[in-house]
Formats: structure tokens, C-alpha cells, sequence
């Protein structure tokens, strides 16, 4: 039965990649409104930024994300202030983990210092569409809207361990005008915990 289970799993996850936006793709669900720690409800259109958009599904349980989490910030305010909007999406059910809840959001924005929006996919859709299945996972998009870079933020949840920084580099590029060198990385983290389709 276990053995069941996990083949089950391990299809589901698969089903989840094949859908996964490629390279060159258009963001979908841009318009869809997505409730802010501020009370604010905001699309991915209301914050995309004059070089480029980035896109990250994360949540607050998560010990990748914890670990990740500063880093997030930091790039994040950091693209903001180069025209890059930004938007960090939980997706998670808070029924699976009440700590991403939206009450812990908005502490966890404020502790951080978040200079970006940290929204509510009050369905799930938001992630469903983009193929996201992990946290934290990002997506930088082009001024145009298409896809440049989707993966990791690093190579490494650990700081010390860091030697490629695929998502600084991969802003880096487009903020210059120049062709993104890594296009592509494997997120590793938690699984998103979505909410029940209706």
C-alpha cells in the first residue's frame, strides 16, 4: 500500500512538472487579484517593473524557505530598486501548516523587511498555472512577459556553501540587456501544499 502511495506521489509530482512553463513562455494568471500583507489585493500585472518581472512561490513552515528567506529579501528589494517588479506567492494551504497562515505572512514580511508584495493564491490556481510545485521556486520574466529564467535562488540553502548565484546572475543579465547564461535550475524545497481544486 505505501509502495502505492508513493508511486502515486511521484506521479502527481511528474504530472505537476510536465505543465511547468518553458523557457520563452508568457506568465500566466496575471491578473489575477492576490490579497497583500498590507490588505492590498494585487495582480502580478499591478507590480510588473519597466526591465522585468520576478515571480516566487514560497510560504512561511518551510525550513528551505527559512533558510533561503533572507536571501529572498534581499534580492527582492534589491530588483526592485533596478525597475524588476516582484511578488512572493504563498499558495500553501494554511490547514497544512497553520504557520502560513495570513497572519504569520504579515509578521514574517514585517520581520524581513519585505520592500515587495507577499500575496495570498487563495485557490492554489496561481501556482497550478505556472507548474510551481516547490518553495521557494522562482520565475524572472522579461519586460515583454516571457520567461528568462526558472529555478533555484542559489546553489546551496546554506550560505557558506553558495557558489553560483543563478537568480542575482540571471537578474543581473537582464537588468544589462544581456542573454541569461543559466535559463534553468532545479528547485529544491518543500512541496507546495495545495489547496483542494473546486
Amino acid at each position: 500500500m505505501k509502495r502505492i502511495l508513493l508511486c502515486a506521489t511521484a506521479a502527481a509530482v511528474s504530472l505537476s512538472a510536465a505543465f511547468a512553463l518553458g523557457i520563452g513562455d508568457k506568465a500566466p494568471s496575471t491578473r489575477v487579484k492576490m490579497k497583500n500583507v498590507d490588505g492590498r489585493e494585487l495582480s502580478i500585472k499591478d507590480v510588473a517593473g519597466e526591465k522585468g518581472t520576478l515571480v516566487v512561490f514560497s510560504c512561511n513552515h518551510c525550513p528551505y524557505v527559512t533558510a533561503w528567506q533572507e536571501r529572498i529579501a534581499a534580492i527582492g528589494n534589491a530588483a526592485m530598486e533596478r525597475s524588476i517588479g516582484v511578488i512572493v506567492i504563498n499558495s500553501n494551504d494554511p490547514k497544512a501548516h497553520a504557520e502560513d497562515g495570513y497572519e504569520q505572512m504579515r509578521q514574517r514580511a514585517g520581520e524581513l523587511r519585505f520592500n515587495f508584495p507577499y500575496v495570498v493564491d487563495k485557490t492554489s490556481d496561481v501556482a497550478r498555472n505556472f507548474g510551481a510545485t516547490r518553495t521557494p521556486e522562482s520565475f524572472l520574466f522579461s519586460k515583454e512577459g516571457t520567461l528568462v529564467y526558472h529555478g533555484a535562488i542559489d546553489d546551496s540553502h546554506k550560505p557558506a556553501n553558495v557558489q553560483q548565484h543563478y537568480l542575482k546572475d540571471a537578474i543581473e543579465a537582464l537588468v544589462s540587456g544581456k542573454n541569461v547564461r543559466v535559463k534553468e535550475t532545479k528547485s529544491v524545497g518543500c512541496s507546495i501544499k495545495f489547496r483542494e481544486s473546486k
